[in-house]
């Protein structure tokens, strides 16, 4: 299905900024999904050591062979469903609305809207020596009729779509507030 269909676009409307997370915050997931693929090799080599009768065994081999397997398709099925959340996370501005669409697993999904002539404030955060270095951070939206706070975590360059947000946003308000015929 195309985006467009997906966020049900008006005929006016036009996607300004599509964003998804930073991609070198998936770089500790993606270390520790590594560090963890080394396990079954380093507890192989661990049994051959302590236990060498254990691996020459005719049930026994079988099932240190199986257990591994099983570890190894359990880390490359986190692997994916973590994966999957981190890059299905996206953050769609458009000339007259703000969506942000959050994948909560494999089959769930949030999707949040907000219309930009409601935007109250907008706040970028930057913390930490890394984010400031990869120039990512978290943006906060709050509207005037939403007592929780829009948080999209992990965006490129807050600071700059923060602004543009209070750009279109102003710009949208002076649409809204046009008298109608």
């Amino acid at each position: 299905m195309h985006l467009t269909q997906f966020i049900h676009q008006k005929s006016y409307e036009h996607i300004v900024y599509q964003m998804r997370r930073h991609p070198v915050t998936f770089i500790p997931t993606l270390i520790g999904f590594l560090l963890l693929l080394a396990v079954p090799v380093v507890v192989y080599w661990l049994i051959g050591r302590v236990f060498p009768t254990l691996l020459e065994g005719s049930v026994s081999y079988p099932l240190v062979i199986l257990a591994g397997s099983l570890f190894y398709l359990s880390v490359i099925l986190f692997f994916y469903t973590y994966f999957i959340t981190f890059y299905l996370d996206l953050l769609i501005v458009t000339n007259d609305r703000l969506l942000h669409i959050e994948q909560e697993g494999l089959f769930a999904r949030t999707i949040s809207e907000l219309d930009l002539y409601q935007v109250q404030d907008v706040t970028s955060e930057v913390k930490g020596v890394f984010p400031s270095l990869f120039g990512y951070g978290n943006l906060l939206v709050q509207t005037a009729g939403a007592k929780e706070v829009f948080r999209m975590v992990d965006i490129p360059h807050p600071e700059n779509l923060r602004q543009a947000i209070l750009d279109l946003a102003e710009e949208d308000r002076k649409f809204h507030a046009q008298p109608k015929p």
